[in-house]
């Protein structure tokens, strides 16, 4: 995204001059950024959905959210799925007014961790791993932040330790089902992208 500075003098317009202060600031938005914006709003929409899911265990959640998060990273790169998924972090906790609560710093910390086990996995070998591996991987890293903030933090007890296995399964079973869905959504875009331009191509 680009901006750019102006200032109106006169009914004309002149350039940010020296100790000047600007009067107005244009942004100017690629298609790109609006359909990046708009899964942004997607993820967020998922997120204040699933708090509203019941869950047997405080913590365990499908992590709906993911899903966009991963079609972004495999569509626009690893810099625009971390401003969709800390974006949906913050306005999350806004919208549910849990903003700088234990429950955002766990979001957010698990967020993070996600983020940098996405980064990571980018750089195996694509023949072997993919949306799926990349969804586990940012699953357990999600879960494995969240446990590490609860004992430093929250409950530092090492009773917690017995949770491992549920979270652990929680995180492979979702992660997997995340994965799939994100992959199978691409495919189909990616199909549907190649049916139009085909379309186009032979009317031309």
């Amino acid at each position: 995204m680009t901006a750019s500075t102006t200032e109106k003098i006169g009914g004309g317009k002149r350039g940010k001059g020296k100790g000047e202060n600007p009067s107005s600031i244009l942004l100017s938005a690629t298609a790109e950024d609006h359909h990046i914006a708009r899964l942004a709003a997607v993820a967020l929409g998922l997120t204040v959905l699933e708090a509203a899911i019941p869950s047997p265990l405080p913590g365990v959640k499908p992590g709906l959210a993911n899903i966009v998060v991963l079609i972004v990273l495999a569509r626009y790169g690893w810099r625009a799925a971390a401003w969709v998924s800390l974006l949906r972090v913050v306005a999350g906790s806004l919208l549910m007014g849990s903003f700088l609560a234990p429950g955002f710093f766990l979001s957010l910390t698990g967020a993070v961790c996600s983020l940098v086990a996405l980064a990571l996995s980018m750089h195996l070998p694509r023949r072997w791993f993919g949306a799926i591996t990349h969804s586990v991987f940012a699953a357990y890293a999600h879960i494995a932040g969240q446990m590490l903030i609860v004992y430093l933090w929250l409950i530092p007890h090492t009773g917690i330790a017995y949770l491992l296995p549920v979270f652990g399964a929680a995180a492979l079973v979702f992660g997997t089902v995340n994965g799939i869905i994100a992959m199978r959504f691409m495919d189909e875009t990616t199909i549907h992208h190649r049916d139009t331009e085909t379309q186009r191509n032979a009317k031309t």
